[in-house]
């Protein structure tokens, strides 16, 4: 395939500070509750894996950090070999979450697939983000 790889792109306003938001992405019990176990942590070069569940343990690295502002990472990495990127952009009192999700290798059945569940998937775990956050 040429060109650019297909992305999801998803923007959520969360009523709740950066500082808020981006313990959930990096606190490992926190995101526990609304997404996958692993040991996530802010730290460029930093290599956990993520539990999801009947898909299994992915690794993923830490490629880029901002504090409260941007979280990158690789995400199953041998396999589907993907980027997530996590933007918080302050909006009044809450946040502005942007995720995009890159990468995914249309050429490869399981790309194909993996853009197509993640595309459906997505939106819930959002959901629960913000479930969470509310808590």
């Amino acid at each position: 395939m040429t060109g650019p790889r297909p992305t999801i792109e998803l923007d959520r306003f969360l009523p709740h500070p950066p500082a808020k938001v981006w313990r959930a992405l990096t606190d490992p019990g926190t995101h526990a509750r609304w997404w996958a176990a692993g040991d996530v942590r802010a730290e460029v070069g930093h290599r956990f894996t993520l539990d999801m569940g009947p898909w299994g343990e992915q690794p993923c690295e830490v490629l880029a950090v901002e504090p409260e502002r941007l979280l990158r990472y690789s995400f199953a990495e041998g396999t589907l070999d993907t980027t997530l990127t996590w933007r918080l952009v302050p909006e009044g009192t809450g946040t502005r979450l942007l995720l995009e999700h890159a990468g995914f290798d249309l050429d490869s059945p399981l790309g194909r697939s993996a853009l197509d569940g993640m595309g459906h998937g997505w939106p819930h775990v959002l959901d629960r983000l913000a479930a969470t956050l509310a808590e």
